[in-house]
């Protein structure tokens, strides 16, 4: 607890520093620029403004309420960061969450991060830590994603060095933008998985996507459902559930029998018979222990 009341009332005493016109920080070789820069300072809450840049659009008021109900019990947690703008003027880079649910209950300051930057690098830190760090839906990480070649001019290659992903998870966001709008706001609205994008992009006509779109809704299907409608499809150019097919039926004197060999050897036994009455008793092993155990029970019983 006394290292938390020293770090808040360093974070004040830096908070007052800034307010000094004479030290208006501006760059990193401003005079005293090191002692705010990488520290922790509590900013007040009205001096900082909203990011242009941000690429969360989704904000849920319920998780809203409870992160606000915690910031209530035990402060902040996580400091924001925002970047200066001028003398006492901000603005949000990343924590536009942390920083709605403290202007709720009232707080007046919030812990905060100072980066200096210009607006592309602004706008790549809020990109890449809200991609790193928040819960972004796959939509929206797509966007960010495109943006980042769009206005910061990044190849994927470097986006991976960015942002710590594969460039084929990069790829694969990427191609989600490329699904009907439709489904695209069902995927933000959580109506559908990304797994189910993935499946559905493999059809290039969007009024495809859109039958299939309604099917997985109407159906509830699974993404490997979806999978097998998407391909069957491509073989049959119709929009079909595929039938299941069902599982073989095993004769009555195996159904019978089967509970008997499980019990012996320990394990449940698989066991598959053919059309013509021949089959195949498949009796699995766990460990070179369990396999030797399962011997000793054959040698025994002959």
């Amino acid at each position: 607890m006394a290292k938390a009341t020293k770090k808040q009332a360093l974070g004040r005493g830096l908070s007052a520093l800034l307010k000094d016109p004479e030290n208006d920080i501006q760059s990193a070789k401003d005079k005293n620029a090191d002692k705010v820069i990488g520290n922790i300072v509590e900013l007040d809450l009205e001096a900082i403004e909203m990011n242009p840049f941000q690429p969360r659009t989704n904000f849920n008021e319920e998780t809203l309420r409870e992160l606000a109900s915690s910031i209530r019990e035990l402060g902040v947690i996580q400091p924001i960061t925002v970047r200066k703008l001028g003398f006492e003027k901000y603005q949000l880079v990343s924590g536009e969450r942390r920083f709605r649910a403290s202007k709720s209950i009232g707080l007046e300051t919030i812990p905060a991060y100072i980066r200096i930057a210009n607006d592309q690098e602004s706008l790549t830190m809020a990109l890449v830590e809200n991609i790193q760090r928040q819960d972004l839906d796959p939509i929206e990480i797509a966007l960010s994603y495109q943006r980042l070649i769009d206005e910061i001019e990044l190849t994927q290659d470097q986006m991976s060095e960015r942002v710590g992903k594969k460039r084929s998870t990069i790829s694969n966001y990427l191609r989600l933008l490329k699904l009907d709008p439709i489904i695209q706001t069902g995927m933000r609205d959580g109506f559908l998985s990304m797994g189910h994008g993935r499946a559905i992009i493999n059809i290039e006509d969007q009024n495809i996507q859109l039958e299939i779109y309604e099917k997985i809704l109407a159906n509830k299907l699974s993404v490997r459902d979806t999978e097998a409608l998407v391909r069957n499809y491509n073989t049959t150019k119709e929009v079909k559930i595929p039938v299941k097919k069902e599982k073989e039926q095993l004769p009555i004197f195996v159904k019978k029998g089967i509970s008997t060999f499980s019990e012996y050897f320990g394990h449940k036994i698989d066991v598959k018979v053919s059309n013509n009455g021949k089959g195949k008793i498949t009796i699995p092993f766990h460990s070179e222990e369990d396999f030797n155990r399962i011997k000793k029970l054959v040698e025994g019983g002959k």
